[in-house]
């Protein structure tokens, strides 16, 4: 039950004294819109800045600059506009940092947390210069009373300003008319998911002022790994201003992912290379151009489904100072919050002001900053109305409708930690979502976990039974086997159980449902055959990934054998732990991976069966056609109905390249090679007879796993129909199928 609130004749409780207040400097009205620190001319012709901050309940606002050594000067904000706060500040010109003070009534029994002692971050900054320091003066309650469980009722009216970080006025005068974005459809989309620091921290061809930070990953040498693989797209981990967990801190790690954000408008000040007094900005711009130049496409990792300001008892850095009772979705108890992200708060997207932060954010983004695209983590979140998670709420209804935004690649993370917050399928038109169905799916079928080779034949062909409806095609689903979140694909091979003591969290991170197999030994192994074995089922996860209809996403270093030691969750591993090992490729093994890795995507983008945009029907498209898509067991036939719903290690799949269903740009059939896929899970090898006509008279065959080399296809005479072919245990093997002696494409 929650703590009745003191008699309102009676000041608030409180710890501290407010130091005495600064100068102030001259403020005009200006303007309330646009949102956050814009410098511009003044009506006089004098430059300056104008400051605009929405804060529904506050009753004061102040904006606080701040000297290169320290010294703040006030600038009280009297101009009140919709709710908005505004002002123009001659003379503070761009590189000025700032932060704001907000007043108001301290009464946590009802939400409210105003606090002008607590030096507040713009949520509209663009820029962030400085780090947190979680010392008991940023927290807005007297974290430290002796009765910690009305601690968050007593007001700490010490200042913070000394231990946080200001944001920085930035100039954006960049028109961006020299950028070419790719613009990838979908169909042809390989995604690439990276980490900015931990791609290039290592990279021996990096100077090494550069690695780690944006400008590494523009750097010739990262582009050009990029590039050689064929990925059409970066999906960067979390680029926002974000902020490191206190219990992180006291075991002396930090927060690598990201996943703590607290500037939605800044990229993070950490990963550049040229400054943090706003140069951040123009590095980062400079980083897109350089991948676009090289046709790659840049997707944010993003995280608006709750702040780094956490739980009740977390520190008041922004927005919770700003008006706690609107930005953030309160509890029954309304000191505390709805939790549906398991970081303690959950941002309330149904307010309009909340809804329009988050839309800003995107559109500055693609406007500003020139990506191409977002994936939402924990996308059910949003998603939420009052409590339930609704496909017609506020979020995805402006979304929809946004000029801007509507244009750009969207992928969900469809899930949340709340009561029905499981949504793989769900998402309306317009969004693709990461396809955990799929990674599961492939993961047991590997490990020798199957239940039904139906299941299987969804996931290789595009996850019909979860996508086809709505008009939604086969990229809606976005295939993954790993991910930053969980093994790398050589620990999955290489480890039963996780391996996380290095987090000091005894164990209770990261999860349990690995579905992982470690080929009978558990970490490195010195047996030659269980090493042969773990490289061969990294071969296989990656090839049944890359030939499989649906987006695929391969993660930063699994295409040449990273390892985390076991570590399945190395959210806090700033360390060699996570960062790309680049010497790996100087090891035969793991560069024959990054070699299969480059031409299965260089399959994908020569052949449109084998990334089609429309969903198979398993029917024929012209009478004299054959089924799109057809299943065959290992006995050279179609399997039967009682055999599609039965448990096998073995299943082919046949693409009729003349049969493919989606037209071209000019309405005209799409015809392309056919080809056969046949993977094999069984510790044994079996005879697979290769179908006869009319699916085929000869099959050539172009991989198959069990060789370790696979820079080219094996050297071996095309199969006559009807042969039984020899398919090594688990391994997976590609055919071009060859009709009626019609040579291949």
């Amino acid at each position: 039950m929650a703590a009745p609130p003191p008699p309102r004749a009676a000041p608030a409780p409180a710890i501290g004294r407010q130091r005495p207040a600064p100068r102030t400097a001259d403020v005009w009205p200006g303007s309330p819109q646009p949102l956050g620190a814009r410098f511009h001319t003044g009506p006089d012709g004098r430059a300056g800045t104008n400051f605009a901050l929405w804060a529904g309940g506050a009753e004061s606002v102040e904006v606080c600059l701040f000297a290169p050594d320290g010294t703040e000067t006030r600038a009280p904000l009297t101009e009140l506009t919709h709710e908005v706060w505004h002002g123009f500040v001659p003379g503070v010109l761009p590189g000025q940092r700032y932060g704001y003070r907000v007043g108001g009534r301290w009464d946590p029994w009802t939400g409210g947390r105003w606090n002008p002692a607590k030096l507040l971050l713009d949520p509209y900054a663009r820029a962030v210069d400085g780090d947190f320091v979680l010392v008991p003066e940023v927290y807005g309650h007297a974290r430290d009373w002796p009765e910690a469980s009305v601690a968050d009722t007593v007001r700490d009216d010490r200042d913070s300003a000394p231990f946080v970080p200001k944001g920085v006025v930035v100039d954006d005068d960049d028109d961006w008319e020299d950028d070419r974005r790719p613009k990838t459809p979908w169909s042809d989309t390989v995604i690439y998911e990276l980490h900015v620091r931990g791609f290039t921290r290592r990279h021996p061809d990096i100077p090494p002022e550069l690695r780690g930070t944006y400008a590494g990953l523009a750097h010739p040498a990262a582009i050009a790994h990029l590039t050689g693989l064929g990925v059409t797209a970066v999906e960067l981990l979390p680029v926002h201003q974000f902020a490191h967990e206190e219990h992180l801190e006291r075991r002396g790690l930090r927060n690598y992912w990201g996943y703590n954000s607290i500037g939605y408008f800044a990229p993070h000040a950490a990963y550049s290379a040229s400054g943090c007094g706003g140069q951040q900005v123009g590095e980062f711009k400079r980083m897109v151009r350089a991948l676009h130049a090289a046709g790659i496409e840049v997707i944010l990792d993003v995280v608006y489904n709750h702040t780094a300001e956490g739980a009740q008892g977390g520190p008041t850095l922004s927005l919770r100072g700003i008006d706690n009772r609107t930005y953030y979705r309160l509890g029954e108890d309304p000191r505390g919050y709805a939790d549906y992200t398991g970081c303690g708060n959950t941002l309330a997207v149904t307010q309009p002001h909340v809804l329009r932060l988050i839309t800003d954010s995107l559109r500055y983004w693609v406007t500003e900053m020139g990506v191409d695209g977002f994936r939402f983590d924990l996308a059910a979140a949003l998603a939420r109305s009052m409590h339930d998670v609704d496909m017609l709420s506020p979020f995805l209804a402006v979304i929809a409708q946004d000029p801007v935004l509507r244009r750009v690649k969207l992928i969900a993370e469809p899930w949340d930690v709340g009561s029905g917050g499981y949504q793989v399928g769900a998402f309306p038109p317009l969004w693709t979502e990461w396809n955990d169905r799929f990674r599961d799916t492939v993961r047991d079928f590997w490990r020798g976990a199957t239940s039904d080779v139906r299941d299987l034949g969804y996931r290789l062909s595009g996850s019909s039974d979860l996508y086809d409806w709505g008009g939604r095609r086969p990229y809606a689903s976005v295939n993954f086997v790993t991910a930053h979140d969980g093994f790398t694909l050589r620990d999955l091979v290489s480890h039963q159980r996780k391996h996380n003591e290095a987090n000091g969290e005894d164990g209770r991170d990261g999860t349990d449902d690995n579905r992982s197999w470690n080929c009978g030994a558990e970490g490195p192994s010195d047996d030659p055959a269980v090493e042969a074995l773990r490289r061969r089922q990294v071969r296989n996860l990656l090839s049944t990934l890359l030939l499989s209809t649906g987006v695929p996403m391969l993660v930063a270093g699994d295409e040449m054998g990273r390892t985390q030691g076991g570590n399945n969750n190395a959210y806090c591993q700033d360390n060699e732990t996570s960062w790309v090992d680049w010497s790996l490729l100087a090891e035969p093994g793991w560069a024959a991976l990054r070699d299969l890795a480059a031409r299965l995507i260089a399959l994908r983008r020569a052949h449109p069966v084998l990334r089609s945009g429309g969903f198979f029907s398993g029917l024929a498209t012209a009478p004299e056609g054959l089924r799109d898509v057809a299943w065959f067991g290992a006995q050279g036939r179609e399997l039967t109905d009682e055999e599609w719903f039965a448990r096998s290690a073995t299943l082919g799949m046949y693409l009729s390249g003349a049969d493919i269903p989606h037209r071209d740009a000019r309405g005209e059939p799409v015809v392309d090679d056919s080809f056969l896929l046949i993977v094999h899970a069984h510790h044994r090898p079996v005879a697979f007879t290769l179908p006869g006509m009319p699916w085929g008279s000869s099959y050539e065959l172009l991989l198959d796993t069990a060789a370790e080399e696979q820079s080219a296809p094996p050297r071996v005479p095309p199969a006559a129909a009807g042969t039984a072919v020899r398919v090594a245990a688990r391994s997976v093997r590609l055919y071009r199928a060859v009709r009626e002696g019609v040579a291949a494409g």
